[in-house]
């Protein structure tokens, strides 16, 4: 007698979080030793590397932010063997800051020109 979401396991081989800034995309693949279904568990287990965005990717990531009119959404996908991003959810408040600084400072940069474009 409540709700419940339920989800497809996706047969992934890495994850992906997308901090998205306006137009600005900012996707790192996030790589796991050991077999962990959700990275969250274990930080200390992580590596990062900035990837590049695919069009597809990047044209559906566009269009979700204008349709829920956000200015901000950090997007967490699987990724398969072959490459394939599989969405997973937005999370409109998501958190990037534990990134290693050549991933974290792009993203601050761009918020702060983001800011003060509104402001003006």
């Amino acid at each position: 007698m409540c709700p419940h979401l339920f989800q497809a396991k996706v047969p992934k081989e890495f994850d992906v979080r997308l901090t998205a800034v306006g137009d600005k995309l900012f996707a790192v693949r996030i790589d796991i030793d050991g077999s962990h279904l959700d990275w969250r568990k274990d930080y200390s287990q992580l590596r990062y590397a900035a990837v590049p965005v695919p069009a597809d990717v990047a044209d559906g990531i566009r269009a979700y932010l204008r349709e829920f009119r956000l200015e901000y959404g950090a997007f967490d996908f699987a990724g398969t063997r072959r490459g394939h991003w599989t969405f997973l959810e937005c999370n409109p408040n998501g958190q990037w800051p534990w990134f290693p600084e050549d991933i974290r400072e792009p993203i601050a940069q761009a918020l702060a020109d983001h800011l003060q474009k509104g402001l003006s």
